[in-house]
């Protein structure tokens, strides 16, 4: 897909200087630009390389200064960083921009399926499944009876959906993610064994999430596993049963989260954070890398890391302590052989 500078400059509300008629064909950075790539300088100490860029279109901020360049055209806005993501949001969805059912695949008599749908080969869809307007399912995706996917999303290949599933509008789910395999649920029994507990709930993904690859998500045990809106999740992340995730909130790659934990809105989860079942943990919190939260966090907005985690800036001083221990040991025994001497001085005196 091909826009023009006029176009584009439209569509983000900017304010064009050059030629309108230039073509766009592709997004690129500023080092590796070249004819027909749009690329942006959001940080000033970048500027420099407008004078040497080969892109077509640049994106600046309004007051950013520009000397000498190749540029054909700039587009003026406000957050240059922002708009090169829309930028590339718009190249993204002209690549998946697929339609119509390939086959062979399977689609239920009794599923309902929307316009502009596309379903790649090898694709199954249960019975009395709801797909809506502009749905794109990548090749052997399954997805299961009664399963719910509205308008705009996107499920890419070997995507696994099991039963009952609903999926909100705009979500993007990747290759190999399984949405709604069994809880973690098992019951010991007096000889040493398990026995199994029947996992009848659900999981329900509201809109605006993104479910990286190769990430699971349980279903209920009873009632629902819940993803509120704009959830971004990275690959290999796996999500319990009954776990409650708050709006907009971020999680990296390779983290676990015990059944019935409920996080808040707006947090951020650093990569190989490891949570407890049963916790709750409060909005806009804030957690390292490789912590292990093994009890709730109830004040929002606070910083934590470490294993078990605590306080992001009383970890810190604690570090600082603890690197000091080898001399303050050093310390501590010196003073243990002086005071050894005063007594035995003491003793001698007597």
């Amino acid at each position: 897909m091909n826009f023009t500078a006029g176009e584009l400059c439209h569509w983000l509300n900017g304010r064009l200087e050059g030629n309108p008629e230039v073509v766009i064909t592709h997004p690129s950075g500023i080092e590796d630009a070249n004819e027909g790539s749009v690329s942006f300088i959001a940080n000033p100490k970048y500027l420099e390389h407008a004078a040497t860029t080969k892109a077509s279109v640049l994106l600046l901020a309004e007051s950013a200064p520009i000397g000498k360049t190749k540029v054909t055209s700039i587009i003026r806005v406000t957050e240059p960083y922002i708009a090169f993501a829309r930028v590339m949001q718009k190249f993204s969805t002209a690549l998946a921009d697929k339609t119509g059912i390939e086959q062979p695949s399977y689609i239920s008599p009794t599923a309902k399926i929307g316009c502009d749908v596309y379903i790649g080969a090898f694709a199954h869809i249960g019975d009395n499944a709801i797909i809506e307007d502009g749905v794109k399912i990548f090749p052997n995706t399954t997805i299961g009876d009664r399963c719910e996917i509205k308008k705009g999303t996107i499920i890419y290949a070997g995507v696994k959906i099991y039963a009952d599933i609903k999926i909100g509008e705009r979500c993007i789910v990747h290759a190999g993610v399984v949405i709604g395999s069994d809880g973690f649920g098992h019951a010991p029994l007096p000889d040493g064994s398990y026995m199994k507990i029947p996992q009848l709930g659900n999981v329900i993904i509201e809109d605006d999430v993104e479910i990286g690859s190769n990430s699971t998500i349980d279903r209920a045990t009873m009632g629902s596993t819940i993803i509120h809106s704009g959830v971004k999740i990275d690959n290999l992340v796996q999500i319990a049963h009954n776990v409650e995730i708050g709006e907009y909130t971020v999680i990296a790659a390779q983290t676990g989260i015990s059944g019935s934990t409920k996080i808040g809105k707006k947090c951020l989860i650093g990569g190989q954070v490891g949570f407890v079942g049963h916790i709750i943990i409060a909005d806009g919190t804030r957690i390292n890398a490789q912590s292990g939260v093994s009890k709730s966090i109830k004040d929002p907005g606070k910083a934590f890391t470490g294993s078990p985690a605590f306080n992001y800036t009383e970890s810190l001083r604690s570090q600082v302590v603890f690197r000091h221990l080898p001399s303050l040991r050093l310390k501590i025994e010196q003073l243990e052989k002086e005071l050894e001497n005063l007594k035995k001085n003491r003793l001698a005196e007597k």
